[in-house]
């Protein structure tokens, strides 16, 4: 009996082997993460090769740090992706609000235009965000730029936070907020004492969704940037065309290593606020 149980347990896995099963998972990690690991591995040789190991060194770190160009590009990812998350987030949490509290003719479509939104290939949204500027901006006088990378990054961004704080929203007892405003409350201060204390993990995964596929972002940003706005996915895109070298594998472990910091205080924090 103990046996059966065991079995069924595992689904239509029960007839292998616990060792296949975890060969079956290690071939997948090495899979997903072989070529990473060897990026970070050539990151620090001590000579341009990235196929011979050498030695041991840091200088293609202090070269990425002595690079201004580099850091310029750093910097503007930086600004377009915590400007980009704050719109996007204040905008996704209102949509969210307004969709999962309302309920009007033509919702079905609303509901659909918003997950469509994240599954359209971004050379199509990148395309059509063009035609929109170059019809609509540059003859109101703002050129590409900063500006329309930032407009971009919203309107792809606010679909994904949407999502993520209306699966919040769906799980929250609504019988709080009416105590709230059986007690006096009014609809502007049951918000912000009740809903957004409670909404807020959801909110700040969003945000942190949304900052992560700004700041990543490579295909809709080469459309819609003009000259001397690159981020830094574009600015690595430019130098790997003359190769491969070092420097960009320490640039992209740099990022690696940053955005993995920012998903694990992202995670505790949550849990911090889960656990309050």
């Amino acid at each position: 009996m103990a046996a059966t149980t065991k079995g069924s347990g595992k689904g239509i896995f029960s007839g292998l082997p616990d060792w296949g099963l975890l060969l079956g998972t290690v071939f997948v990690y090495l899979f997903l993460y072989a070529p990473i690991a060897v990026l970070i591995f050539f990151s620090f040789n001590s000579t341009r090769s990235t196929q011979v190991w050498t030695g041991f060194s840091f200088e293609w770190y202090g070269q990425l740090l002595s690079d201004p160009t580099i850091l310029q590009a750093f910097r503007t990812s930086l600004t377009v992706g915590v400007t980009a998350t704050l719109i996007a987030t204040v905008i996704g949490t209102l949509t969210a609000l307004a969709l999962s509290r309302n309920r009007f003719r033509g919702q079905t479509v609303a509901d659909s235009a918003i997950y469509m939104a994240t599954v359209m290939p971004e050379i199509v949204v990148g395309v059509s965000l063009l035609v929109f500027f170059v019809a609509v901006f540059i003859p109101m006088g703002v050129q590409l730029g900063i500006t329309t990378i930032v407009i971009a990054h919203v309107a792809f961004t606010i679909s994904f936070v949407t999502i993520v704080v209306r699966a919040r929203l769906s799980g929250m007892d609504r019988s709080v907020e009416e105590a709230a405003q059986d007690l006096g409350a009014s609809p502007v201060q049951t918000f912000f004492r009740v809903t957004l204390p409670l909404i807020l993990p959801g909110v700040m995964a969003g945000a942190l969704l949304a900052f992560t596929l700004s700041f990543d972002d490579f295909v809709i940003t080469f459309f819609v940037s003009g000259v001397g706005s690159s981020t830094l996915p574009l600015k690595i895109y430019s130098m790997i065309k003359f190769g491969v070298s070092p420097v960009i594998n320490a640039l992209s472990t740099v990022v690696l290593v940053a955005t993995m910091l920012l998903i694990f205080g992202g995670s505790r924090l949550l849990a911090r606020k889960e656990g309050s």
